[in-house]
């Protein structure tokens, strides 16, 4: 039985919590679900620019741990992408 999850501060509220590629129906669809904590990291990392240090700071992690979450975001999104997956952001 592994730790459990440590608290993480999260700000980042998206407008939309589902995307999926045009065209294509849902039905049909493979679905990547990406967690709110992976959200955050991706919005802190790369639309913010924030050092992962001051990132991990705002998120109140440490850096190897915001390291590994925006990573694991990063390859669902990428996934999702070019395998024409849908996405779907936890509440």
């Amino acid at each position: 039985m592994g730790r459990p999850k440590k608290y993480r501060k999260i700000n980042c509220n998206p407008r939309a919590y589902f995307y999926k590629p045009r065209g294509i129906p849902l039905r049909i669809l493979d679905t990547i679900i990406i967690e709110k904590d992976e959200i955050e990291s991706m919005h802190l990392a790369d639309y913010l620019n924030l050092k992962h240090e001051e990132a991990a700071a705002k998120m109140q992690i440490s850096r190897a741990t915001f390291g590994r979450i925006v990573n694991s975001a990063r390859k669902k999104m990428i996934e999702s992408v070019l395998e024409g997956k849908a996405i779907e952001i936890k509440k």
